[in-house]
């Protein structure tokens, strides 16, 4: 592999104004160098990552960084910025930016060398030397680690030595040097741990008392982790292990980067006397960590304020806080955690409940379209038809009809307990998943569906936060888990739900289905428009999926109405728009679209035609301006066509391959038809507006970043 970073890929005199230019510029340079094969694609990626969290960091650093399809080699680019750049950060614009470009599922010595670099950044010593130096051969060999040639090192070179100096073996072996290395830095930070143990050679072993022996040290574990895995990830661990050794306790540190991840002792988890969590997307295994004093953050605190994080933790420790970890991830897969301190709490029940719809949908897509099939096979009458346990003929297709349709109905009865078990989950973890199916399954019992199952979630995840929070004697915490919080908890969320808010919630929910029944004419059209334009504003994120989920609550019962049919097909329609859309504009003006998005557009026919609006989510990436506006209207007009034209739809997924189920099948692929070619038109229109086809990424920054992460679940469309 060639070098990481050379002379021709650093500028230090970046005059860019912006974020947007400063990624631009460098990139251009990785262009030119061959490591980037599509400009505009690798700017989509480095936009969409730059929006699921600012990269600037404390000190005048921006690191825009991705992993791309479009990039060939690993490569960093470095540019000195005289005026600044805003990054984000919280101390001001940025002066040392680096662009940090890692191939699409780079191995882990591609992803050891990316984190080298980031920990070198926690060092002022390289900073300082990198501001100091005044020509880019040698701005590229601090870098790479090397020592710079006395000829042109000149006074940045007893700054440079010194930097690498303050790395430890990591950083004198240098970025390049970083591949032998292990990708987890575990085994090194328990080293490092020893060594400030004043020689303790097994940190995961509590000291045996002794007279005249030091007392044993404050210990804590933690576990560091960003979105890409490439950066912030190794800048977290870094930072703690720093600051634990300024400190004076033993800090260990387990890095979850992209690549995967070496996980601690678990003796040195047992002996440990806290937790830190420094993270933006799921700590894997968190269980490992349970009982102790924990403080959860986001990744950036690790970065900022590691000092801090670790006298709160030890405060914990010192008031007998011994809290299980919980809470809930973004997104768009399974939420895992609650998110850091500075989420309000309107982003944290977003959270929450997309966890439990998250869970459900696969139910409802199995369950309906098996209901669906039932129906296809043995006829409407399907649903009259004794139990396949009393009466099944091999040879009959009402049989055959019937078990499917059975099947899907034992699928549908799991639905709200699911919703509210996850939604229980989201909040508390595991514990909260025993009262939340109790809740769920209770709600059903009573008639009090979704909305009871939404309630009863939120309930049981309260009421086992609320538990973990009562300090328990010692002797009574191996039970709490799997005795005292299920017991306690389910007998709490049943009490409310059976005599309190469950009567409430059944009328409420049963003024909705009426209120559903009811709609004929204008006010269907409208409602049609509206689902419409929610499906198609953020392509499977938290508005999508409310739309989705009411439709698909409507049809969740062994008999349901007209209304709630014609939603679900009006629904699906709508869903559809955006992938089919952008496919046909690309066939007819493919020039207004860069290769890449060519290329996508072809996959985009299978995609919306199989209901899967993901499809659309390259396109949207970006350039949202354009495209997710085209898309919305298009939507819109296939909504509320499809609900003038009667259309109606059992089966919650599948397309056009369930068109057979569909109710009035030809004015539905009508309606389609007409929204698709609304938004392609206004994307086209829109698209030919712009001077440079270049523009198409410049409003990419806006994205959302769980779209260009793939973490939704394509079902949910």
């Amino acid at each position: 592999m060639s070098e990481m970073i050379t002379a021709d890929l650093v500028d230090l005199d970046l005059s860019a104004e912006s974020k947007e230019a400063a990624a631009r510029a460098l990139a251009e340079r990785m262009v030119a160098q061959g490591r980037v094969t599509d400009l505009e694609g690798f700017l989509a990626d480095v936009a969409a990552r730059e929006a699921q969290m600012p990269t600037g960091l404390d000190g005048g650093i921006g690191i825009p960084h991705c992993r791309s399809e479009h990039v060939t080699e690993p490569t960093l680019a470095f540019g000195r910025s005289a005026a600044g750049i805003d990054f984000g950060a919280a101390d001001g614009p940025a002066d040392l930016i680096f662009l940090i470009a890692a191939p699409a599922g780079a191995d882990d010595a591609h992803l050891t060398i990316l984190s080298s670099l980031a920990r070198q950044l926690m060092n002022t010593e390289f900073t300082d030397a990198l501001r100091a130096v005044s020509d880019p051969g040698t701005a590229a060999a601090l870098i790479r680690g090397e020592e710079p040639p006395a000829a042109e090192a000149k006074g940045a070179e007893a700054k440079g030595a010194e930097a690498k100096g303050a790395e430890g073996a990591e950083g004198a072996e240098g970025v390049e040097g970083a591949k032998g290395a292990p990708e987890n830095t575990a085994t090194a930070s328990a080293a490092a741990s020893a060594d400030a143990a004043a020689g303790s050679t097994a940190p995961a072993v509590p000291d045996e008392t002794a007279a005249g022996k030091a007392p044993q040290p404050f210990r804590i574990v933690a576990v560091t982790s960003c979105p890409t895995g490439i950066a912030h990830t190794y800048m977290a661990a870094e930072s703690l292990e720093n600051a634990g050794r300024e400190a004076g306790v033993e800090l260990v540190v387990e890095t979850q980067g992209s690549a995967g991840f070496t996980r601690l002792d678990p003796s040195v988890i047992a002996a440990a006397d806290a937790v830190i969590f420094a993270h933006d997307v799921p700590v894997r295994e968190k269980d490992r960590f349970a009982g102790k004093p924990t403080v959860d953050v986001g990744v950036k605190a690790g970065i900022n304020r590691p000092a801090d994080l670790i006298t709160e933790v030890r405060a914990k420790a010192e008031r007998g806080e011994k809290t299980a970890p919980s809470g809930a991830a973004t997104g768009g897969t399974p939420v895992e955690r609650a998110g850091d301190s500075t989420e309000g709490y309107g982003t944290k029940l977003r959270k929450w409940l997309m966890s439990g719809v998250s869970y459900m949908v696969p139910f409802v897509a199995a369950g309906g379209l098996l209901i669906a099939l039932g129906f296809a096979i043995g006829g409407w009458t399907v649903n009259k038809a004794p139990s396949v346990m009393d009466h099944f003929v091999w040879t009959q297709a009402d049989s055959w009809g019937a078990l499917l349709f059975q099947i899907g109905g034992m699928a549908f009865n799991f639905l709200v307990p699911v919703l509210a078990g996850y939604i229980a989950y989201g909040m508390a973890d595991r514990p909260g998943l025993v009262p939340g199916f109790v809740g769920g399954a209770i709600s059903l019992s009573i008639n009090a569906g979704f909305l009871g199952g939404l309630v009863a979630g939120l309930i049981a995840g309260g009421v086992v936060m609320a538990i973990q929070r009562v300090n328990i004697p010692a002797a009574l915490r191996g039970i709490m888990p799997v005795v005292v919080i299920p017991l306690i908890s389910s007998a709490i969320v049943g009490f409310l739900m059976f005599v309190v808010i469950g009567k409430p919630i059944a009328a409420a929910q049963k003024g909705m289905t009426d209120w559903l029944n009811g709609l004929t004419g204008t006010n269907a059209i409208l409602l049609g428009a509206l689902l419409g334009l929610m499906m198609c504003f953020d392509l499977g994120g938290p508005v999508n999926k409310v739309a989705y989920t009411f439709a698909t609550a409507g049809i969740a019962v062994a008999s349901p109405s007209d209304s709630a049919m014609k939603i679900m097909a009006a629904v699906m329609a709508a869903g559809m728009v955006p992938p089919l859309a952008m496919a046909l504009a690309t066939t007819v003006r493919g020039k207004l679209f860069t290769p890449t998005e060519r290329e996508n557009g072809k996959a985009a026919w299978v995609l919306g035609a199989s209901f899967i609006s993901e499809g659309a989510i390259p396109f949207a990436a970006a350039d949202p301006l354009r495209v997710i506006p085209s898309a919305m209207v298009g939507g819109a007009v296939t909504g509320s066509l499809s609900m003038m034209f009667g259309a109606t739809l059992r089966a919650p997924h599948g397309g056009i391959f369930v068109v057979p189920l569909i109710g009035n099948a030809f004015l539905y692929l009508v309606a389609i038809a007409a929204g698709v070619c609304v938004s392609t038109a206004l994307v086209i229109l829109l698209k030919g507006t712009r001077k440079q086809p270049g523009d198409a990424v410049s409003g990419s920054a806006g994205t959302p970043a769980e779209d260009k992460q793939g973490a939704k679940q394509p079902i949910a469309a």
